[in-house]
């Protein structure tokens, strides 16, 4: 039970939303929680068009990508070595706690 206690949920969440931009279409209006877009508002969103960005990369659609944002890229990288960071801060703290 106490693996629970020191899990970073940021992890859980950076690798959940990867794997939804990855299975979602990027060119499909879909539930959003986007305040813009459910206000009616139609047009560029820069939060939405990195969502969709980062989903074009994954599916191999590389200029349609940078035309919905060119931040994608760096984007999607910031957030994978995020998330190897916290994987390597999780067993640096396994590893303290089970040599003490």
């Amino acid at each position: 039970m106490n693996y629970i206690k020191y899990f970073p949920m940021e992890l859980l969440f950076w690798v959940m939303a990867l794997v939804l931009l990855a299975t979602s279409n990027g060119h499909e209006h879909h539930f959003t929680l986007c305040p813009l877009a459910n206000l009616g508002y139609e047009g560029w969103c820069p939060g939405c068009g990195l969502g969709r960005s980062i989903s074009h990369i994954f599916h191999g659609r590389f200029n349609e990508s940078f035309s919905e944002h060119w931040f994608g890229f760096p984007a999607l990288s910031i957030i994978i070595y995020r998330i190897y960071s916290l994987i390597a801060q999780r067993r640096t703290h396994q590893t303290l706690t089970l040599n003490k």
